[in-house]
């Protein structure tokens, strides 16, 4: 049974990694999912896997750091797929550098990357969910909001105000039977942790913290994010879930 049957999903970042996983899991279980990201041809890679298993997606270019973008997005999704009812804020990006080294333009881009694109989203598609008594917002956090390493303030400092966002959203919204949460990754294997991926010294010493003894699967992400959407997860909100082998259990 397809519980996200007639339910449209938005998802960013969904040209690879996480972003891919979530809206192909959201898509198996029925949802119509507008995916969302800058590489045309990387989103029309998931969209053509999608298709070949039966689903439903539409590819939509966009910044998620430009407010303009998401005005057009929501006319153009809105008009192919119809009103947004699940929103996966998952656009991210890290730079691993020693605070003196960033530049304000790379902080900046950190935070607007990872943070501000969430307030967009959430600003722009909330009015479609209110008053429909069903609503699902998504927002991808990180284990490094828990806790840290070095060379991760810009990036553990936006991960940590998502916290902040989601909690208060969540409260925000609860009358409206919409939920707000979190997903915090743990080591994922994906692109953005390529620098461990490759380095096989780092990354033996790496898998050697993570009490489950691997990295995590994409898929995993993806099975999280689909059940937070379903109905009988509607009293499931404001909070945040680690999904990290173990590790901040240490």
């Amino acid at each position: 049974m397809k519980e996200l049957q007639g339910r449209t999903a938005l998802v960013t970042g969904a040209s690879k990694g996480l972003g891919k996983a979530m809206s192909i899991a959201l898509a198996a279980q029925g949802a119509s999912v507008a995916l969302v990201a800058r590489d045309r041809a990387r989103l029309e890679e998931t969209a053509a896997e999608i298709h070949a298993a039966g689903g439903i997606a539409e590819v939509f270019t966009a910044d998620a750091t430009i407010e303009a973008d998401y005005l057009r997005l929501d006319q153009e999704v809105s008009t192919k797929l119809g009103k947004v009812q699940i929103l996966v804020n998952n656009a991210g990006m890290n730079l691993r550098k020693n605070i003196t080294d960033f530049t304000l333009e790379e902080w900046k881009l950190v935070i607007d990357t990872n943070l501000t694109s969430v307030f967009l989203g959430c600003r722009q598609f909330v009015p479609h969910m209110k008053g429909t008594g069903y609503g699902r917002i998504i927002n991808l956090t990180s284990m490094m909001a828990h806790i840290s390493l070095p060379q991760r303030t810009a990036y553990s400092s936006s991960k940590a105000a998502i916290l902040g966002l989601t909690k208060a959203l969540a409260l925000e919204l609860a009358p409206e039977g919409i939920t707000v949460n979190g997903i915090s990754p743990g080591p994922i294997a994906t692109e953005i942790n390529a620098p461990i991926l490759n380095n096989p010294e780092l990354n033996a010493s790496f898998v050697a913290k993570i009490p489950v003894g691997r990295w995590g699967k994409v898929e995993e992400i993806g099975a999280l994010a689909a059940y937070l959407c379903r109905e009988e997860a509607g009293f499931i909100t404001g909070t945040d879930i680690l999904i990290d082998g173990g590790w901040c259990a240490q």
